[in-house]
């Protein structure tokens, strides 16, 4: 496996400009998605056919919280069963790999955060799957930050600042959810910022990650902040920061990391995906039903409290330019540092 070199100017560019399209994305169109909702038949296209929701990672991820929010409505509004799967393996790739693959009926889809779709694909010699071709984009469903925290291994370590120090004294390990993922790419770029000594400590999923840390075998983590939040909340884990461009209303105590390290905003987003060549019907009612359940405010209200900023775009065809566009950008970045995993 080869270093991965990241450039922090070229991670807090790409970092700055998600950020920004994530919150004008989740503040403008979450409130009024409702409104703009096509009239769609239900169960018109599935014909009332069980559709499986594919999740690449283990239980207790944040594709697997905000996949079994969202599952049950939407099979009410499709009028259908809605059934989460995990299928974790490479970083989540296996689960993209899989739906790729799979009949376009839509009957399998694809719930997937930036990292299994976007950037591990492009770290590989060998892409198991190419996102903007084998892939059909329907919507987001919401944006969240990465949080960095840490376990009883590290009881005075109260701030970023404080981590920080002590990272210069002696290595620390840093759980994430994969190797090659947001998580991962976090911790290199706070490694950079920082030029503290920090080891990457990898897992299938944010589930587990979680558990270690928590059991005091990792001493910290670094996650997208839904599979956390419930532990930084009771206290077991400790919140140093978010990556967020500002405090969020879930926890507003923890500061950003910008606070500490100038320019380091990372963003992470939530989307739903059918294989490619999936008829132009069936996006269009899985999409129509995908806006009716993000815009209730009771499914508003669940991802709220999971930390998940609930949000649509206006139509399959934005959020498709959306991920085209996200490839692309990924892709400039990953080769300018050449990142490459076995």
């Amino acid at each position: 496996m080869h270093p991965m070199r990241l450039g922090f100017a070229q991670f807090t560019k790409v970092s700055q400009a998600l950020v920004g399209v994530a919150y004008a994305i989740g503040m403008t169109v979450a409130g009024v998605a409702a409104t703009v909702l096509p009239a769609v038949a239900s169960a018109q296209a599935l014909q009332g056919k069980p559709v499986s929701l594919i999740v690449g990672f283990a239980p207790g991820g944040s594709n697997d919280i905000a996949a079994r929010i969202v599952a049950p409505y939407l099979g009410e509004v499709l009028g259908t069963t809605v059934v989460v799967e995990n299928k974790t393996g490479a970083s989540g790739m296996l689960a993209g790999a899989y739906v790729a693959k799979a009949a376009p009926d839509g009957h399998t889809m694809l719930l997937s955060s930036l990292s299994p779709v976007i950037i591990s694909p492009q770290t590989l010699k060998k892409v198991p799957f190419h996102t903007p071709t084998d892939l059909a984009g329907i919507n987001i469903v919401g944006f969240t930050p990465e949080a960095i925290a840490v376990g009883p291994t590290l009881p005075n370590v109260k701030t970023l600042a404080d981590l920080i120090a002590l990272s210069k004294e002696r290595p620390i390990t840093l759980s994430s959810s994969g190797t090659g993922g947001l998580p991962h790419l976090t911790i290199e770029l706070l490694t950079q910022a920082s030029k503290g000594k920090f080891t990457h400590v990898p897992y299938k999923g944010g589930g587990p990650a979680s558990v270690d840390t928590v059991a005091g075998h990792v001493d910290g983590i670094v996650m997208d902040l839904p599979p956390l939040l419930g532990l930084i909340q009771d206290g077991r884990l400790r919140a140093l920061a978010l990556t967020s461009d500002k405090r969020v209303d879930f926890l507003p105590d923890v500061p950003t990391a910008q606070e500490n390290l100038p320019n380091f905003a990372v963003v992470n987003w939530l989307g739903i995906f059918a294989p490619a060549k999936t008829p132009k019907a069936v996006i269009d009612e899985i999409n129509a039903a995908i806006i009716k359940v993000v815009a209730r405010p009771d499914v508003q209200e669940k991802l709220k409290k999971v930390a998940i900023l609930p949000s649509t775009m206006e139509s399959p065809a934005a959020f498709q330019q959306f991920v085209v566009a996200e490839y692309k950008r990924w892709g400039d970045v990953l080769k300018q540092a050449k990142i490459e995993l076995e």
